[in-house]
């Protein structure tokens, strides 16, 4: 049995974690420690295990294998640091951090240590995301000449999103690198690394954070990449667009079913993609790393791009120009 703590339940997705921490034959809670001690004895209590307040203290303990981190983003560094250097196995919410410079040292810890290392990128798992990545295998869409991928909600106008995941020193951004983490890590799985990100942030609620936002990543073969997403609306599906020399992919555009127009197919005519089933979840495939002595590579270098690609994005909106990924400090 890998024995887990929950480091702090800031994030709104902490207790889907808990959740697949109490769903997992091999997993379980033993111990809480949060960066706001009334946070964590609260939850602590709804799980009937320990609240340790001191970090260093909870990492010390023998009894835990493994850690579930949703600090706010701005600690992840500092907290994922000690606990591989603990020997602690690591499972994170995305971003790993805000910058290129502090994933290189969280990664640097990690392989010194030698403890295994997932981030929660769910939608890779999907079965549209499977089903896109078979049509672009079987060369369907031709050379891809652009991808768009969108993911928003009415988190910053119908008052349900919590008002933390507005701290720009928390959070290190708003949309963008929440929400749009999603269709930026799928963008970046569709074209690959671009050579250099131009965005674009709005403030329609007031908000300290961007609430709409768009990213254009740019290669070098010609090929365009769009990002978007928001906290200001309340309608508006989760869509993929993935366009090609030979043809197009699209999704959620509204319905849920990926379709396919493609010259090497039926031109006149959009075709249904019959798509496979998802694969486990990241969580439980960092279980399985851990149990089979695996590394979660495709996983770890996706999130690490992502970072990339975010923190360029941020530099993009903040100098008002054009940002090569190749300029980011290391």
């Amino acid at each position: 049995m890998i024995r887990v703590a929950m480091l702090s339940y800031w994030h709104v997705h902490a207790w889907d974690y808990t959740k697949q921490v109490q769903g997992n034959s091999q997993t379980e809670v033993v111990a809480v420690w949060d960066e706001i001690p009334a946070r964590g004895q609260e939850n602590a209590e709804k799980l009937g295990v320990p609240f340790v307040a001191d970090l260093d203290e909870l990492l010390a303990r023998e009894d835990v294998d493994a850690v579930v981190v949703d600090t706010p983003t701005n600690i992840h560094r500092d907290v994922m640091i000690k606990a591989a250097r603990a020997g602690k196995h690591i499972f994170t919410e995305k971003v790993i951090a805000p910058t290129l410079q502090e994933v290189n040292e969280i990664m640097a810890a990690i392989r010194e240590a030698g403890v295994k290392f997932t981030v929660s990128l769910p939608r890779l798992n999907d079965a549209y995301t499977l089903a896109a990545q078979q049509v672009i295998e079987q060369g369907l869409l031709g050379e891809l000449t652009q991808a768009r991928a969108r993911l928003s909600h009415n988190g910053a106008i119908a008052g349900w999103l919590p008002d933390h995941f507005f701290s720009l020193e928390q959070c290190g951004g708003g949309a963008l690198i929440d929400l749009g983490c999603h269709p930026m890590y799928l963008t970046r799985l569709f074209l690959g690394v671009p050579q250099s990100v131009s965005t674009t942030f709005g403030y329609v609620s007031g908000k300290e954070v961007e609430d709409n936002a768009v990213s254009i990543l740019r290669y070098e073969n010609g090929a365009i990449g769009i990002v978007e997403a928001g906290f200001v609306n309340s309608h508006s599906p989760f869509c993929i667009e993935i366009h090609g020399t030979e043809g197009t992919l699209l999704y959620g555009l509204p319905d849920e079913i990926v379709r396919v127009r493609s010259n090497k197919l039926k031109a006149d005519e959009w075709v249904a993609i019959e798509m496979p089933k998802n694969r486990i979840s990241a969580f439980d495939q960092w279980v399985d790393h851990i149990l089979n002595d695996t590394t979660a590579d495709e996983n770890i270098e996706l999130a690490i791009d992502l970072t990339k690609l975010m923190e360029a994005s941020n530099l993009s909106e903040k100098e008002q120009r054009e940002i090569r990924l190749s300029d980011l400090k290391a």
